[in-house]
């Protein structure tokens, strides 16, 4: 070869390639991808094989949809059985056996006291299209326009979800605190910081001058995920519930993220008793496939013939996934499961607590866990100064360096809360002891990788 030849290049990989054609082809609003270069060709239950020959433990589980993990074989025998036998895939809301059976393993697993007396809608295949369709329902219901939310929450991405969200402006969406223990809205946490919220809220709806626009519903998440894995007191729930009631408010229970087992019952109102007027479910309903609905009492069916409907609210792919998924979960106790695994991983974590001073606090239910990451050395968030005990600040560069160094040990964590602070694991119902050990070891190296690493003062993590 001739020196003045070019030297030959070696071709990129598949892996490679298909990254950079991602990065060239897809919306500048792309996530997970950005922070998680992977390619994903195989995956089985916990375990995904990315395209370069990588194997990773999933604890993202499709933002919480997995509930059984990937292409487990109920799940798979499910969807082939629907193809296998001809049925129709698309069939908007007509009725069909595969939709028949999905619905009647659903109202199964919901309390009796709800179940008995509800009506289901199906929505959109998102979540957040459910969320709206609530909305829709209780405004029609009630006649009113106004919507009671709180500080924190996350409720999708559609305009309506969006301004129920944390961070919006909506003026007909009133916020409210939610009660935390680790970063108290009233410098007190625990439960005198959970009365206060109560207290506040329910001042606030009394006070004919205080501008809040008169309610169609309230919607609450029983664990705020993505505003930071944020667990509601059950005895503030239950006094949402009686405020509510009194007043003659629809309480809707956004169980998108928290529902199929999540939090260690199958319900994640379960834990506080509340019966809430409308449920909002989605993700692991699916059996990984999207489908999404609303279930709600059966005196708030007040709309018109079509006034929610959706091309794709028919999807018998998913009705069977989901089917299955529920029937598995149901029927092996996965709740009981993950309500014992995720105590132990929430033990070893509060115990890695102790010797690192940038893991600020460990919280979650069940199988829903997250590590707020801080800066000790710096001074705390200039409105919590004059707490009795004031927090150190959120480190999001810390959280974003620890997200890096577990991908690099075959660990797959998702950021989260209002700072992107917040080390996320969804892993799925079917983890095993082995597993959830592997799991917190990996956390742990990634960690004292993070730690040593000057990852300060770099650009911030996402938020969400």
């Amino acid at each position: 070869m001739s020196v003045t030849e070019p030297a030959p290049v070696a071709p990129p990989s598949a892996h490679e390639g298909i990254l950079r054609r991602q990065s060239l082809r897809e919306s500048a609003a792309r996530t997970y991808a950005r922070s998680l270069p992977i390619v994903p060709v195989r995956a089985r239950g916990l375990t995904i094989e990315g395209a370069d020959g990588r194997r990773y433990l999933d604890c993202l589980s499709g933002a919480g949809t997995l509930a059984l993990g990937h292409n487990h074989p109920v799940v798979l025998e499910a969807i082939r059985k629907v193809i296998d036998s001809g049925a129709p895939l698309h069939v908007l809301d007509l009725a069909t056996p595969v939709k028949d059976a999905f619905t009647t393993e659903l109202f199964a697993t919901l309390p009796r006291q709800f179940a008995d007396n509800a009506r289901i809608q199906f929505c959109g295949p998102a979540g957040t299209d459910a969320v709206e369709a609530a909305f829709k329902l209780v405004r029609a219901a009630t006649g009113r326009s106004g919507l009671l939310t709180f500080t924190g929450a996350y409720h999708g991405m559609t305009a309506g979800a969006l301004e129920a969200s944390g961070g919006a402006t909506d003026v007909r969406v009133t916020r409210l605190p939610f009660p935390q223990d680790y970063r108290c809205p009233f410098g007190t946490g625990g439960e005198h910081g959970a009365t206060l919220a109560a207290r506040w809220t329910e001042h606030l709806l009394d006070d004919r001058k205080g501008g809040v626009p008169a309610p169609a519903g309230m919607i609450v998440e029983p664990v705020q995920g993505e505003g930071g894995v944020n667990p509601a007191p059950d005895a503030w729930l239950r006094r949402m519930r009686r405020i509510t009631e009194e007043r003659s408010i629809p309480l809707i229970a956004d169980e998108v993220q928290t529902g199929v087992g999540r939090t260690g019952a199958f319900w994640a109102v379960e834990h506080s008793g509340i019966v809430p007027d409308v449920m909002v479910l989605s993700k692991a309903i699916g059996g990984s496939l999207p489908l999404a609905v609303i279930v709600y009492r059966a005196e708030l069916d007040l709309w018109q013939p079509g006034a929610h409907a959706g091309t794709f609210r028919g999807n018998q792919l998913a009705m069977a996934a989901g089917a299955a998924t529920l029937a598995y979960v149901r029927e092996n106790q996965l709740a009981d499961r993950a309500a014992v695994l995720g105590a132990r991983m929430l033990a070893s974590l509060r115990e890695l607590r102790a010797h690192h001073p940038g893991i600020g606090d460990v919280r979650g239910r069940g199988l829903m866990i997250g590590l707020e990451l801080v800066d000790p050395e710096s001074a705390p968030l200039p409105a919590e100064a004059g707490d009795p005990a004031p927090a150190p600040p959120p480190d999001p560069a810390l959280a974003l360096a620890v997200q890096q160094e577990c991908l690099r040990r075959g660990l797959i964590v998702e950021l989260g809360g209002r700072h992107g602070a917040v080390v996320r694991l969804l892993p799925p119902l079917t983890l095993t002891d082995e597993q959830a050990t592997a799991v917190v070891d990996r956390l742990a190296d990634a960690l004292a990788a993070a730690t040593r690493s000057p990852h300060r003062r770099t650009t911030a993590g996402p938020t969400t």
